[in-house]
C-alpha cells in the first residue's frame, strides 16, 4: 500500500477527526487532525494491527504568531511491525489546552512539559506541567516569536553575596553590523599587504630596487 492509499484509509477510518491527510517530500506521511479527535485517531493508529504505530518518537511545538491557532504540536509515530513513521499535527492557539498523551504513551510527559516550557502550550490531563528546560522562576517561553532575544532578566553568580542574582538584562555594547569577512580577508592595511595585487614581474622589480633576492 502505498503512503497516500495509507493516508486515504487512515481519514476514512478515522472520519471528520482527520482534517488533512497527505504525502510531503514523497516520503512523509503526514495527518493533520482536530483537538478533540486527537485520543481517538491515535488510539486508532496505536492499536489497529494493519497500522501499528506503537511508539511515539517526539513531540515538538511550532510557533506561527499570525494564525488566530498560533501553536501547531507535532507528533511522529513509528510503527516497528510495518517499518515506517507517521507525522500527525494538532493546532491550537495560546489559551486553548491539546489533549494529553501521558495515558497512551507515558514517555508523552516529558515531551510536553518542554513544549509547555518553550511554548506555552498548555496539554488537557498532563498532570506534571512543570518547567523543564528554563528555571523555577523563569517568566515567558523562549521559543515563542515574540519573546525578546536578550529575554527579561539576566543571571551571575555574585561572588560578593555568594548566590546566583537575577538583574534586568544589561548588554555591555549595541547590536553592531558585522560584514562576516573572514580575519585574513578583513586585514588589508598591514606593511607589505599592497604586494598581493601585484603582479609577479612587478613584485621581482620592488624586490631588485630594494636589494633583496628574487
Amino acid at each position: 500500500m502505498s503512503l497516500a492509499d495509507l493516508g486515504a484509509a487512515i481519514a476514512e477510518a478515522a472520519g471528520p477527526a482527520v482534517q488533512e491527510a497527505f504525502v510531503e517530500r514523497g516520503q512523509e506521511l503526514v495527518l493533520r487532525v482536530t483537538r478533540q479527535g486527537l485520543l481517538p485517531v491515535m488510539a486508532l493508529l496505536r492499536d489497529d494491527p494493519r497500522l501499528a504505530f506503537e511508539q511515539l518518537m517526539d513531540l515538538c511545538g511550532v510557533d506561527f504568531p499570525e494564525r488566530a491557532e498560533r501553536f501547531e504540536v507535532v507528533y511522529n509515530l513509528l510503527s516497528l511491525t510495518h517499518n515506517r513513521r507517521i507525522r500527525v499535527i494538532v493546532a491550537t492557539d495560546e489559551n486553548t489546552p491539546v489533549p494529553s498523551l501521558m495515558e497512551m504513551w507515558p514517555a508523552a510527559t516529558w515531551y510536553e512539559r518542554e513544549a509547555w516550557d518553550m511554548y506555552g502550550i498548555v496539554f488537557e490531563g498532563q498532570t506534571d506541567l512543570r518547567r523543564l528546560l528554563t528555571d523555577y522562576g523563569f517568566e515567558g517561553h523562549p521559543l515563542r516569536k515574540d519573546f525578546p532575544l536578550t529575554g527579561h532578566v539576566e543571571v551571575r553568580y555574585d561572588e560578593t553575596r555568594k548566590q546566583v542574582v537575577y538583574e534586568p538584562v544589561s548588554l555591555t555594547q549595541d547590536f553592531r553590523n558585522f560584514d562576516f569577512l573572514s580575519p585574513w580577508e578583513a586585514m588589508t592595511t598591514l606593511p607589505g599587504d599592497e604586494k598581493v595585487h601585484l603582479t609577479r614581474e612587478a613584485r621581482g622589480q620592488i624586490e631588485d630596487n630594494s636589494g633583496g633576492a628574487r
